[in-house]
C-alpha cells in the first residue's frame, strides 16, 4: 500500500471520529474546537482547543490498519456471549497496563447520554 493510500486511510478515521465528537458536543463548542492532525503531526491524533478539551476530557488516537486483527478476532468472542449489555474487552501485556476496548460508537453514544444528564459537571471533574 503506498504512503498517500495508508495516511488516507488515517485521515477518514480521524474524520469520522471528529464528526462524532462534533454530533455530542457540536452544541456546546465552535467550528474548527476539534479537528483532525496533520498526518505526521505530534500529539493526539484529534487536536482540541482549550475550551473543548475542558468539555471532552480525552485523549484520541488513531489507527486504521489491518495489523490489530487478533484485536479483533478478541472482541468478536466478547460478541457471542449472549449476555445483555454492551460489550467491553480488557487486555494486558506484559509490563503493560489493562486496556479496555469498546465500539467507538458506543463510546460516543455513551458520552452524548452523559452529557444530557444534570451531573454533567460532576462526570468531567473525574478527570485531570
Amino acid at each position: 500500500m503506498k504512503t498517500s493510500s495508508k495516511k488516507a486511510k488515517g485521515r477518514a478515521l480521524q474524520n469520522w471520529v471528529v464528526k462524532q465528537l462534533n454530533k455530542c458536543f457540536g452544541s456546546d463548542l465552535e467550528e474548527g474546537d476539534i479537528k483532525g492532525a496533520i498526518m505526521g503531526e505530534t500529539g493526539s491524533d484529534i487536536k482540541m482547543s482549550p475550551k473543548a478539551k475542558k468539555i471532552i476530557p480525552f485523549k484520541f488516537e488513531c489507527k486504521n490498519q489491518e495489523k490489530y486483527k487478533s484485536i479483533y478476532n478478541a472482541y468478536e468472542q466478547v460478541d457471542l456471549n449472549k449476555e445483555i449489555g454492551e460489550s467491553i474487552l480488557v487486555i494486558k501485556s506484559n509490563r503493560k497496563e489493562p486496556l479496555a476496548i469498546l465500539n467507538a460508537e458506543t463510546l460516543f453514544s455513551l458520552l452524548e447520554k452523559q452529557k444530557q444528564l444534570e451531573n454533567y459537571s460532576d462526570f468531567l471533574s473525574k478527570f485531570p
